[in-house]
């Protein structure tokens, strides 16, 4: 293909990513009531367990058009993650005629272990973030009264569920480097301290809330899933070899 074919490739793989979008931002729309009271869970949960820390639970609009941004923010990043098996799969499409016909036979497993990962990390951030708003909260003091804006909660849950899933995507770049050959799972085993010390400071940088309580609970689970990786990166290495 020539310069302007691969630009008119990529125009068309973006175009049908943008219009999966839209249509999961139409969704989230049509159904944002139901949307809005699940993204509230964590908060509730928070208010319920712990009275005496969280003594009004209601979400705060600070402005007249606090509602209206956070009735947009909900729409466009729930569209994002209703679109993102859409869009793992044109980014794969676009990649694909680069690799070779044996390489061609992991686009469905990239893309499902993609979504299963990214609705795993997105389901642990939503789990623990109710212990992370426990400490943050703990900490801003006795003398501190909580009000919390739904601009800037909505963008915490977001983030937090961004952080997360991107994170565990982490053991699927591992096991798609290893196939390539860019690394070996040999290499991988033998550096696992600095691995693991990598994956701490990853986690800190990532998650938006700095609290100790969710660095823990994204930083364990990609430390397994980085040995995870080593393992699928052998197993498949040694059969294409044998």
């Amino acid at each position: 293909m020539t310069l302007t074919e691969h630009l008119a490739e990529l125009r068309s793989r973006i175009i049908r990513a943008a219009l999966a979008v839209g249509v999961g931002v139409i969704g989230v729309l049509a159904f944002y009531d139901p949307v809005l009271e699940f993204i509230r869970g964590p908060y509730d949960r928070l208010c319920e367990r712990r009275p005496d820390l969280v003594t009004n639970c209601d979400l705060y609009s600070l402005g007249p058009l606090d509602g209206f941004n956070a009735r947009l923010r909900i729409s466009l990043y729930g569209g994002l993650l209703l679109a993102l098996p859409v869009i793992l799969w044109q980014i794969w499409r676009f990649v694909v005629p680069a690799l070779h016909s044996k390489e061609k036979r992991y686009a469905i497993p990239f893309v499902f272990s993609s979504v299963l990962l990214f609705a795993a990390g997105a389901v642990l951030a939503y789990v623990t973030l109710d212990r992370g708003l426990e400490f943050l909260v703990a900490w801003s003091g006795d003398d501190v009264q909580q009000a919390f804006q739904i601009t800037k909660y909505v963008s915490l849950v977001a983030l937090m569920i961004a952080a997360f899933g991107v994170g565990f995507e982490f053991p699927v770049l591992l096991v798609f480097l290893q196939i390539a050959g860019v690394l070996r799972p040999r290499q991988l085993v033998e550096s696992w301290r600095i691995a693991i010390v990598s994956i701490v400071v990853l986690a800190a940088v990532i998650t938006p809330s700095g609290d100790p309580i969710t660095l823990v609970a994204l930083t364990i689970p990609l430390v397994i899933l980085y040995f995870v990786a080593i393992l699928l990166g052998h197993l498949i290495v040694r059969r294409r070899k044998a």
